[in-house]
């Protein structure tokens, strides 16, 4: 389980890809030295399994379903990514609740230059659209954020100065492909008011 209070930026080292598997190794800094092989490490706020480890490096195989589901088939060496460790049962929710299991992809189709903030425009696949409520909670790529402005297929997010120089976010530029996870309460509220069918068990 994650906050999406990212922790820093990686960056990609190597990409070794399989049919339509991948193996990554990245560069993770300070949070690098931090993880073990079999730790759990939220990659543009993807949870990933660490494979292989070498001081700052270590590795994380993507299989065919998150390549398809994420926008880590699109990384290319020398490209940034979110890093966030997991969270601690001791740690503070200084987000909200993120799983680090993505539930698509959305696109950054306008970015607007305020006076303290930027405001970035994605649109979201359609069928999600039913989890977003105005000041509502979404991870993006992995930060937790809130939904400044909600129109029809779109949301606007307000990003400030400090979420630009610690994440990915002062890299985004007009046309990137974001991942998106939205509010697992909603998803499991949803689920729990959906009508039983009838069958087996």
């Amino acid at each position: 389980m994650f906050t999406g209070i990212v922790e820093g930026t990686g960056r990609v080292q190597y990409i070794k890809r399989t049919g339509k598997a991948a193996a990554v190794v990245f560069n993770g800094g300070r949070i690098g030295k931090k993880l073990k092989v079999g730790e759990s490490v939220a990659v543009n706020g993807t949870c990933l399994t660490v494979v292989e480890k070498r001081r700052v490096l270590f590795g994380i195989q993507v299989v065919e379903e998150t390549m398809k589901k994420t926008n880590l088939g699109l990384l290319t060496v020398g490209d940034r990514v979110n890093l966030e460790l997991p969270l601690r049962a001791s740690d503070r929710l200084g987000g909200h609740i993120v799983l680090g299991h993505i539930d698509g992809i959305g696109k950054i189709v306008s970015i607007k230059t305020l006076k303290k903030s930027w405001m970035f425009w994605i649109k979201i696949p359609g069928s999600f659209q039913r989890y977003l409520i105005p000041t509502g909670s979404v991870a993006v790529d992995g930060v937790s954020l809130t939904v400044a402005r909600l129109e029809d297929s779109m949301i606007g997010i307000a990003i400030i100065p400090h979420t630009m120089r610690k994440t990915v976010f002062g890299y985004r530029k007009v046309g990137d492909i974001v991942n998106l996870e939205f509010d697992v309460l909603g998803k499991y509220v949803e689920r729990l008011f959906q009508p039983k069918r009838r069958g087996r068990g």
